[in-house]
């Protein structure tokens, strides 16, 4: 198990080989049976396989991506060349996979302290749904890559997808067979991150 983790990697480019519903049922399988708070599962995926739903999420990011780095006083050539960049990532992806998180079945508090805590319990159930489904996709031979830009806005992606109410986009898994291998990894020592007492 420690070679599967230590030998996947991001991988943002993808041949366009198609990835057969067997393979990505296992991978989405993966994700549901991730560890959740209160084992409530607050997660929900969104699958994008089409070109025009995937375009539509793109552009929509890419939109707010312009703004929001134009607006920082950004060259407008290179923010063009980021949200360029970003739309072909996620266009040229057989598949994607946005994360939501829905808050419907976690407990509720009185106290803004709890609701918080309650809250980031069910954004980390999230993220373990999906290092479950990054596993499994190089398990299975594909490439993928985790883009937290949905965080940065949640409310384009929501209406570009019409999802559900309830539904926070918090990240978006692009996936398919790799055409490289990505770039090498490199990880802090144990005694850089590790503290004993």
């Amino acid at each position: 198990m420690l070679g599967l983790i230590q030998t996947r990697r991001s991988i943002r480019r993808y041949t366009e080989q198609s990835v057969s519903q067997a393979v990505l049922e296992r991978v989405l399988e993966a994700a549901r049976w991730a560890p959740s708070a209160h084992n409530r599962q607050p997660w929900r995926l969104a699958l994008l396989e089409t070109l025009p739903a995937k375009q539509a999420v793109a552009q929509a990011m890419a939109a707010r991506l312009r703004a929001d780095r134009l607006a920082d006083g950004d060259p407008p050539e290179s923010v063009e060349q980021d949200a360029a960049r970003s739309q072909r990532r996620i266009t040229q992806a057989p598949v994607v996979i946005v994360l939501c998180l829905t808050l419907a079945e976690m407990d509720i508090y009185p106290d803004e302290r709890r609701r918080a805590a309650e809250r980031l319990m069910a954004v980390q159930s999230v993220a373990m749904a999906a290092q479950n489904m990054l596993l499994a996709a190089h398990a299975e031979g594909l490439g993928a890559c985790w883009m937290c830009a949905p965080l940065f806005c949640p409310e384009a992606v929501s209406i570009a997808l019409r999802l559900p109410t309830g539904w926070e986009p918090q990240a978006l898994v692009t996936l398919g067979y790799p055409a490289n291998n990505g770039k090498p990894a490199s990880r802090k020592s144990l005694s850089e991150i590790c503290l004993t007492r």
